[in-house]
């Protein structure tokens, strides 16, 4: 069953074992989800099953939306409300010093990811290293923020809603901005209200042709499409190197064109 919708993870419960449960819901075996949401966030989870699990790298997933409460103060060794060591009782601070550190924080920014993140260190979960104690050394990267809001501020909890790039950390966001603070914080909460044009609508069913970023090719003999012979480079209207999709009457495919040869990524699946 080829199905693409957005599921809503609740909090506390990890983005595999939420998708055991979609499995089990829908009697899937093959499914799989895309942008993992971290155990204590909630929110926006893009699910596939079978042939369109295939098809999340030619999504556009930005921007990447979020609603994340900071609580100024508190100190978590994976700046979320899980591995609390100590909680300082601050001032509250003008609400124009944090729109000015808001205003400072957009574009492309450089940041190191927590060492609770899912990334790989010589094949180990780095969240897998840290959790045994050992020094987890992850390199800086760059995400850019499109623009960011503070909803709301009831000292020493600052809502905000933010707007980022596909592979960024709020975590790391919430590090920086009590860095220009002065002072440690972490995530109290993190709802992902959505990824690009995908949000939440009761799991309804999406029809993947509206949301693929792919340019449509046109094939000159639909015949050799329909009765799967090879198609060669000749035969395409476009023969610029990349990939594209074909679309015909009852199914559509991917081709991807490199070095003068044709290859299917996604071979004949049929519309919904």
């Amino acid at each position: 069953m080829n199905k693409l919708f957005v599921a809503y993870k609740p909090s506390g419960m990890s983005s595999n074992a939420f998708l055991g449960k979609l499995k089990k819901k829908y009697k899937n075996k093959k499914a799989g989800f895309s942008g993992t949401l971290d155990p204590f966030a909630k929110g926006v989870l893009l699910i596939a099953f079978d042939q369109y699990t295939k098809l999340f790298r030619f999504f556009d997933k930005n921007p990447k939306v979020y609603k994340a409460t900071l609580w100024l103060g508190a100190h978590s060794l994976s700046l979320d409300n899980q591995n609390i060591k100590e909680i300082n009782l601050i001032n509250a601070f003008e609400e124009k010093v944090l729109e000015q550190i808001k205003n400072e924080l957009l574009g492309k920014i450089t940041y190191t990811p927590p060492a609770f993140c899912a990334k790989k260190i010589d094949g180990v979960r780095s969240y897998e290293l840290a959790k045994r104690g050992f020094e987890v050394n992850l390199k800086p990267c760059i995400m850019e923020i499109f623009y960011t809001k503070i909803l709301h501020y009831s000292h020493p909890f600052l809502t905000i809603e933010i707007a980022v790039s596909e592979g960024s950390y709020i975590r790391s966001y919430c590090e920086l901005f009590a860095r220009k603070l002065g002072i440690k914080a972490t995530l109290s909460s993190l709802e992902r209200l959505s990824e690009g044009g995908f949000f939440y609508e009761n799991e309804k069913e999406l029809n993947p042709l509206a949301y693929l970023n792919l340019r449509k090719n046109t094939i000159k003999y639909p015949r050799k499409l329909h009765n799967g012979q090879k198609i060669f480079l000749d035969d395409l209207e476009i023969q610029e190197e990349g990939s594209y999709i074909l679309e015909e009457k009852d199914f559509f495919s991917i081709i991807s064109i490199q070095d003068n040869q044709v290859q299917y990524y996604l071979n004949k699946v049929l519309k919904c």
